[in-house]
């Protein structure tokens, strides 16, 4: 599915490093949007593009954390973090979940702070039984 939203719209609501391309934050949003909010007849095509942008800006945030306060006389900085799962993380990520007023998003967030959705590993391989 082609993308909704556009690396210009994800830098409109969150401030971008140049250096960082968003186009794995854009492939993941878009992902998840085609998966749980294209089928729900009532979105506009506005909204998919709405829900897909604030969720591609939670993907970057998580990837570069917002800066919350500066100092300058002892050089410091603290950078917004939350400690939480899914897309309550983020401030863009619970807009994207708000925006989502089908309750796709949420629905997924909380399966994932539950446990279920979250991704694993399986080793597959045979155990080395020659040592």
């Amino acid at each position: 599915m082609a993308l909704r939203t556009t690396a210009e719209l994800v830098a409109g609501i969150i401030e971008v490093d140049e250096d960082i391309s968003l186009t794995p934050f854009m492939n993941a949003a878009n992902e998840l949007v085609t998966e749980l909010c294209a089928g729900v007849s009532s979105y506009s095509t506005t909204r998919l593009q709405t829900i897909e942008t604030w969720l591609s800006a939670h993907f970057y945030a998580i990837r570069d954390p917002r800066l919350v306060s500066e100092k300058a006389s002892k050089v410091a900085s603290t950078n917004q973090s939350k400690v939480d799962l899914a897309f309550d993380n983020s401030h863009y990520g619970q807009m994207a979940m708000g925006l989502d007023t089908n309750g796709g998003l949420a629905s997924l967030n909380k399966r994932m702070k539950m446990g279920g959705g979250v991704p694993s590993l399986t080793w597959l391989g045979e155990e080395d039984t020659s040592g």
